[in-house]
């Protein structure tokens, strides 16, 4: 223990104008005084927090999505918006030369897509479309998903490749190991070599949580069959993060709270007050002095209590004036912590003006567009790299006219791009009118307006002209395709001006 000469020669150096001076320079919020002493704060990596966290994380986020409304709310935006009702959409852009598309091969080959996506799933129980919706609206708890790829006869279809999904549940996160000589580390059931990069993925056989046919035995997994991804939030991570995490406490005392007003509110509601006597005896159906037996919330009529008994009001102080700006207040705090607009996730109109509504949902669709970047990256780039490959080793993407298209042009047919959904426009009238000045004005391509509205330009443009040989046919005007400033019909021996 330091004597009082050492504890006096610390003091007077701690008020020195020297280190009082040091002490401004700080950075406030790395200060520990009274203010932050309740501020705890750890540098252990995100894997080491997740080691501990995660399962609990998990099944909590999936508690809340069982029973918690604004949970269901918030992953259904999650499907929604991500993978929308048409799923996100293959366009094939094979080209014989360069500005010369080969339509029969991107025809073939979209047609097999179309029809794989209907015999994908291993179990047989959901299409490609289906099976995205649940890999995606698994991440608000999961924040991960884990689908193995099934390639040869076991796959069950003519394309000898499915898909299988597989509980997140079955990855041994108690599961660490450190490097050896001879093995590689493990982190939370992730294999990763020197470079850290994943290698297999231990997962058990069956759910470790699944009565009569679970089970703990776990096995090894290359990561050649297994598609593991997740959101990278910070260097070296390992595993997920559940989307929900920012705002689970919050809507878990939210939860509570609003079930214990409500509760309020109803026994208040069913308690008009209390009768109180000298001796603690309930006096209703007893007798007054005159015979008489006591009533009380007669119609017409005013309630007589005998000698003795007094009548005490219950008040009841749910719901109050305060009870929806603070639920609002909550609710804010919520969507901020999840990126998405207040009124989306609470249905709330009420005081949303034109302007806020719209800067809202566009800053909120940057968000869905960017994690419909992830997902295509993540998921529908490799598993379609995948397919085509054992599609045309296999024979079963073939034109028209019978024959199949050739393994050896792998390189040529893997040219492709992938439509997301998109969304109405807050102000349609106003919105279409600015891009189609855009467009005339040459600062915007017609192909890149079709794009942003969801639609294949090509596709749509074939469209248009089927349903001006079918109006031809039956001797109708299709109006609506007049020439326009935007749309000239030019002769076909017309040269092309530059």
């Amino acid at each position: 223990m330091p004597n009082l000469l050492q504890r006096a020669r610390t003091a007077i150096q701690r008020w020195s104008p020297k280190n009082q001076d040091m002490q401004k320079r700080r950075y406030q919020a790395a200060r520990v005084d009274r203010m932050s002493a309740s501020w705890l704060a750890t540098e252990t990596s995100l894997n080491q927090e997740l080691r501990t966290d995660l399962n609990r994380l998990r099944s909590r986020g999936r508690e809340l999505i069982q029973n918690n409304d604004y949970a269901v709310k918030f992953v259904g935006m999650v499907k929604n918006n991500i993978v929308g009702p048409s799923g996100v959409r293959l366009q094939v852009r094979i080209e014989d030369a360069p500005g010369k598309p080969d339509r029969l091969a991107n025809a073939a080959i979209e047609q097999a897509w179309k029809e794989w996506s209907k015999v994908c799933d291993l179990s047989g129980q959901q299409t490609l479309r289906d099976m995205c919706e649940t890999l995606v609206g698994g991440l608000p708890a999961d924040g991960e998903f884990l689908v193995r790829m099934v390639r040869g006869p076991e796959a069950g279809n003519r394309f000898n490749f499915a898909l299988q999904l597989i509980d997140v549940d079955r990855i041994d996160t108690a599961y660490s190991s450190g490097a050896t000589a001879t093995t590689n580390a493990v982190i939370m059931g992730v294999e990763v070599n020197a470079n850290r990069r994943p290698v297999a993925i231990h997962i058990f056989a069956a759910h470790p949580n699944d009565g009569v046919t679970g089970g703990r035995l776990r096995q090894r997994v290359p990561v050649e069959n297994l598609l593991h991804r997740f959101k990278t939030e910070r260097a070296e991570q390992m595993r997920g993060v559940p989307w929900m995490a920012p705002g689970m406490v919050s809507l878990h005392h939210l939860g509570n709270f609003k079930l214990s007003a409500l509760l309020a509110a109803e026994h208040g509601a069913n308690h008009f007050g209390f009768f109180t006597t000298p001796d603690g005896q309930p006096p209703l159906g007893a007798d007054d002095s005159s015979g008489q037996t006591i009533t009380t919330s007669q119609p017409g009529m005013y309630d007589t209590l005998p000698t003795g008994v007094s009548f005490t009001p219950h008040e009841s102080k749910y719901p109050n004036e305060v009870f929806g700006p603070f639920v609002k207040t909550t609710l804010q705090r919520i969507a901020s912590g999840w990126g998405v607009a207040y009124h989306s996730l609470a249905n709330d109109l009420e005081s949303v003006s034109y302007s806020s509504i719209r800067s809202g949902s566009l800053e909120e669709r940057d968000r869905w567009a960017a994690d419909q970047e992830w997902f295509i990256a993540s998921f529908m780039e490799p598993i379609y790299t995948a397919w085509l490959q054992l599609s045309l080793l296999s024979g079963a993407i073939t034109m028209s006219n019978g024959s199949a298209l050739p393994a050896s042009k792998q390189a040529k047919f893997s040219k492709h791009e992938w439509q997301a959904r998109r969304w109405e426009w807050v102000d349609p009238k106003g919105d279409m009118e600015a891009k189609i000045l855009a467009v005339k004005a040459g600062l915007m391509a017609p192909q890149d307006l079709a794009n942003s509205m969801g639609y294949d330009f090509e596709d749509t443009m074939s469209s248009i002209a089927a349903a001006q040989q079918i109006a031809a046919q039956l001797g109708v005007q299709l109006t609506a395709y007049d020439p326009t400033p935007g749309a000239q019909a030019r002769p076909p021996n017309a040269p092309t001006s530059v």
